[in-house]
């Protein structure tokens, strides 16, 4: 690699920014994330409990009080961060506390954790925004605080939809839902074969 093309890539680096976003489980949102246009990566976390070192059983135990997150990496020039959030409204239900569908507990609440304040300021303006049109018929109950304490999630976790796609949870929750999500945000997707 020439000094030049080093550069590039590294100037290129430097613009990504970060969004985390806990909306269920988080292998149906990594999926829908990875798929949209500008995201160099949505990885599947933890984020926001109080244990130095969460694992996926001790947070499924509701013990360590961490949100099942997705840490997205994106490039704001292809992707902006409002069309982030325009996308995780879409995708869960941010109505019902500690759950999604019949996934139950704090982990699967719904959360913007946030990277700086003009991330703070897009997110409460957006849950205000669907507040007062009534987009949903019941309160929004999305929590908006800092990222903190965030740990990426065990390896077997990534990508996990793309690999176990006939797995039982995979094919009646998250298929379904890949599905509507890619007819609404047709215009965000990556092109076919663009990692």
């Amino acid at each position: 690699m020439s000094a030049h093309s080093h550069t590039d890539a590294t100037n290129r680096e430097e613009s990504w920014e970060e969004a985390t976003f806990g909306g269920g489980c988080f292998w149906c949102i990594e999926t829908v994330f990875n798929q949209l246009r500008g995201v160099i990566e949505a990885e599947s976390g933890y984020s926001n409990g109080q244990h130095p070192n969460p694992s996926y059983e001790a947070v499924c135990g509701g013990r360590t009080g961490h949100a099942e997150v997705v840490r997205v990496r994106f490039d704001p020039k292809q992707v902006s961060y409002q069309q982030l959030l325009e996308v995780f409204f879409a995708i869960h239900d941010p109505t019902t506390l500690n759950r999604q569908g019949n996934d139950v507990g704090t982990q699967y609440r719904s959360g913007i954790y946030t990277h700086n304040t003009q991330q703070t300021a897009l997110a409460r303006d957006m849950v205000e925004e669907l507040a007062t049109s009534r987009v949903f018929r019941d309160p929004i109950v999305t929590e908006v605080m800092p990222v903190a304490n965030y740990h990426p999630a065990e390896a077997y976790h990534q990508r996990y939809f793309e690999q176990n796609p006939s797995q039982g949870y995979c094919a009646v929750v998250i298929g379904p839902k890949i599905e509507k999500f890619r007819k609404t945000f047709a215009e965000l997707l990556k092109a076919p074969g663009a990692e």
